[in-house]
């Protein structure tokens, strides 16, 4: 029997199609949801700093293949006679697009049959020596905003995330109340769902994570950021591999901040008591 509390995939659909963001902000569309971070936002997400306490979300960047990691990065290191002194250099080659990589992901990265972010035509927008419109230079100046962490596994008393119950968007909107913590426009999301737990975590294949149904939450709060250790849920709980929450990459305009690592900041959340703080 259909879960009552989920949106229908009718409704999912007109969600995802008829509530895009194209052109939502005129000249100023390309840059998507990051318009919605307004100066007002940046006032708000830096007031949030009580004790200067600083928590990475990156993983170490992968030299090595492993469990999580099916193409390590390219690295060597090489020295230069400076004459009286030597000089230690590095290169780095990598694959960004991998789940043992935390990276974010620019409005180009994606599309579908109607086209990328904001229409454009994939077979215009993507070169081989990088992207006409949709780019990651449009966020050249950075991003910072509020953000607020929404811990899955202590919602559900469980260590982790598994394939086969996929994170719900009714679940973000019940962890929301809990907390008691607004989550609007311009706000960053950070969902954990304890990837450190699940074991071996892999690009393809059946996966744990975000179900469609999510998308509804990020476009009903006019979400901003999407940072996430867990990325979408393979199959998902319409039993497909459609609408996945990384879809809102090029229909909402949502900046997404994949493969991050967060048992380091579930841990300073429950030692801070509290669960919004700036997102940079």
């Amino acid at each position: 029997m259909p879960d009552p509390r989920l949106p229908t995939l009718e409704e999912l659909e007109e969600i995802m199609t008829k509530r895009r963001n194209w052109g939502r902000w005129g000249e100023d569309s390309a840059k998507g949801s990051v318009n919605l971070i307004t100066p007002e936002k940046v006032v708000q997400a830096a007031s949030l700093v009580k004790k200067g306490r600083q928590v990475s979300l990156s993983q170490v960047f992968p030299t090595k293949a492993g469990p999580d990691n099916e193409r390590p990065a390219l690295h060597y290191t090489y020295t230069i006679d400076r004459g009286l002194r030597g000089e230690a250099c590095d290169f780095y080659g990598t694959d960004y697009h991998t789940v043992s990589t935390t990276h974010v992901d620019a409005l180009c990265h994606l599309w579908d049959q109607d086209g990328g972010w904001d229409g454009a035509d994939p077979e215009k927008m993507i070169t081989t020596s990088g992207a006409t419109s949709g780019g990651i230079e449009l966020w050249k100046e950075g991003i910072m905003t509020r953000g607020v962490f929404l811990n899955v596994p202590k919602y559900r008393g469980v260590p982790c995330v598994t394939p086969d119950n996929p994170v719900l968007y009714w679940e973000l909107e019940e962890i929301v109340e809990q907390l008691g913590v607004d989550v609007g426009p311009g706000d960053a999301v950070v969902v954990y769902s304890g990837r450190g737990a699940a074991g071996p975590y892999r690009t393809e294949g059946s996966r744990p994570g975000l179900g469609a149904s999510c998308n509804k939450f990020l476009r009903e709060r006019d979400i901003a950021v999407l940072a996430w250790d867990m990325h979408d849920a393979f199959p998902n709980e319409y039993g497909n591999r459609d609408n996945t929450p990384h879809t809102a990459l090029f229909r909402f305009g949502i900046v997404l901040v994949d493969s991050c690592l967060l048992e380091p900041l579930a841990q300073a959340c429950e030692e801070e008591g509290r669960y919004e703080f700036m997102f940079t």
